[in-house]
């Protein structure tokens, strides 16, 4: 989402980050993304790194993370497609600096856009997710379920997309990942070699200004009953996160959000699971059913 002149569905948003959005942080974001992410045929894979799915903190570091002779190249294509200003030659370079500086900037622009909104929104993707899942039975169901905005002719999935090009997937699984802020058709991957993806837009059937009128009175009702700081804790670990993550998210030291998360846990609100170095943390259905997601 790069442009603050989204369709109608989105409107409600709209109006609600103008109302109480730092104006500008919007502004400055939305001049960078509209350059560097324009609405059209092509914007760079590396903007939407596959580690995206552990959290914002891990999709800035992989960006940071870059190799430049892959920035060399989706840049060039950028400006084959769009013509980039100078500004964007350290970033085609591979500068760290400026690298840094996109990603806090990045960071800064979620912060205003999209976090204050995390709880609809990831309500909204994982009700199409499960409905999905639900009504469809079996993979053939669910890739079926998929029109209009994909056709199933087996074992071929059609998408209708500005480039017309075959992506094989040799054997690879399929991502189909709902986004809140895709419009019109779905999208995938420019790079063939990179997991094969493709992000559609999720239904609009609900009415944004209902549930979030609904979800700012179950915070404050929340925060009444397990404190301000917990129940940002547990509403901050969405779909799932690491203390560091967590930390991220909140603006906190680990060591404080590490003392939440043990109450939380112990409440029955948390799971706690260690992967590697790093412990990973997931609400439990008492958890959900306290934000209202269940």
């Amino acid at each position: 989402m790069t442009e603050l002149d989204s369709g109608l569905m989105l409107q409600p948003w709209l109006r609600d980050v103008r109302r109480n959005g730092d104006r500008q942080v919007i502004r400055s974001g939305v001049r960078m993304l509209s350059v560097l992410a324009p609405l059209g045929p092509y914007f760079p894979d590396f903007l939407t790194p596959p580690e995206g799915a552990l959290g914002l903190p891990s999709a800035l570091e992989a960006i940071r993370s870059t190799p430049r002779e892959r920035l060399r190249d989706e840049f060039k294509r950028l400006d084959d497609v769009r013509p980039t200003p100078e500004w964007t030659r350290p970033l085609a370079g591979g500068d760290g600096a400026a690298l840094l500086e996109l990603t806090e900037a990045m960071a800064r622009y979620h912060a205003v856009v999209i976090e204050p909104y995390g709880s609809v929104i990831e309500e909204a993707v994982e009700t199409d997710r499960l409905h999905r899942i639900g009504v469809a039975g079996c993979v053939e169901g669910l890739l079926r379920g998929m029109w209009p905005l994909m056709n199933w002719r087996p074992p071929v999935l059609e998408v209708q997309y500005a480039y017309d090009r075959d992506l094989h997937l040799n054997g690879r699984g399929l991502r189909l990942v709902p986004s809140y802020f895709c419009r019109r058709t779905p999208v995938a991957f420019a790079d063939p070699v990179l997991p094969p993806t493709v992000v559609y837009p999720l239904h609009h059937d609900w009415t944004w200004e209902r549930q979030l009128a609904s979800g700012r009175r179950q915070q404050g009702a929340l925060a009444a009953l397990l404190g301000t700081t917990r129940s940002a804790v547990l509403a901050a670990v969405g779909a799932g996160a690491t203390t560091t993550e967590l930390a991220a998210r909140l603006g906190a030291s680990p060591s404080s959000v590490s003392r939440h998360t043990t109450v939380l846990r112990e409440a029955g609100l948390l799971t706690t699971e260690r992967q590697g170095l790093s412990v990973l943390h997931q609400r439990t259905s008492l958890g959900s059913a306290l934000l209202g997601n269940n």
